[in-house]
């Protein structure tokens, strides 16, 4: 009976590496496609998938999520795998929708941020990079911001690996950092590619902060971080609710819940130490 438990460790290790070098090279495509777009500044990017800077961008970001995909594939189940196309309508829809409004905030990350506890750092990422890929065909300036969202899914995944969402109160102070992050890193994008921000309300407090003589990357960054850390904020404990609200059974069928006990409360009988091939094969 010691021998699968002896050997399944060694003979799963080979697939570990492979999955964990395809994540490095995922999350290396999208940072390097980031970095295309705020170095070289492209103007047409906003013309639709037709220009060759989008074509570039669409190219780099989709690489990256995809690597990412299938890092992830073979630790995924079919419940995961079924959320993550609800998970990308979730954010395109609240994400057009609050856009379009006076309300400062944007809640686009919903999908990602509850596919990134259910499944972890590397799904989340991917779910956050398709889901500005998929919304670029309605609308072109959200493209450059996949690296936005792919770092919110990577966030959000290790704070709930790493405890912050077993006491309830740590979700929206995990949601304010990861703003804070996500602010700055969006900034530069918005100010040098869109030469400012494309929701109503954001793009008001833009202006204000340009008229009392900011510049317009100083103004973009102190909108952000008002309007980010609270928006992921909010996020966060919409998601800490969604995924407390399963039922027990539905919460089991996660195997990156039950491995790094995300959530607070004793695992069921049996669950408690994963078996060796869930543990080795779950991010």
């Amino acid at each position: 009976m010691s021998s699968p438990s002896l050997t399944l460790p060694s003979q799963e290790r080979p697939a570990a590496r492979r999955r964990r070098l395809l994540e490095i090279l995922g999350a290396l495509a999208i940072a390097a496609t980031y970095v295309y777009l705020v170095l070289n500044q492209p103007a047409d990017i906003t013309g639709g998938p037709g220009s060759a800077s989008a074509l570039i961008a669409l190219s780099g970001f989709l690489a990256g999520a995809v690597l990412l995909i299938v890092a992830v594939l073979p630790t995924l189940p079919a419940s995961t795998l079924v959320l993550i196309p609800v998970a990308l309508v979730l954010n395109i829809v609240l994400g057009q929708f609050v856009g379009s409004t006076l309300v400062p905030f944007y809640l686009d990350a919903i999908g990602t941020v509850l596919i990134a506890v259910l499944a972890g750092p590397a799904a989340g990422a991917a779910t956050g990079a398709l889901s500005s890929i998929v919304w670029s065909f309605f609308n072109p300036t959200v493209l450059p911001f996949a690296a936005g969202a792919a770092l919110i899914g990577c966030l959000a995944g290790l704070a709930a690996r790493y405890g912050l969402f077993r006491r309830f109160y740590l979700a929206p102070v995990a949601g304010f950092v990861t703003g804070i992050i996500a602010g700055v890193v969006s900034a530069p994008v918005a100010a040098f590619v869109f030469g400012g921000t494309s929701g109503v309300a954001t793009g008001a407090i833009v202006s204000a902060f340009r008229a009392m003589g900011d510049t317009l990357l100083a103004a973009i960054t102190k909108q952000a971080l008002i309007s980010d850390p609270m928006d992921k904020a909010i996020v966060f404990t919409i998601v800490a609710i969604l995924v407390y609200a399963l039922p027990r059974r539905a919460r089991q069928q996660f195997p990156f819940l039950r491995r790094h006990r995300v959530l607070a409360g004793k695992s069921p009988a049996g669950t408690t130490e994963a078996p060796a091939q869930d543990a080795t094969r779950n991010n």
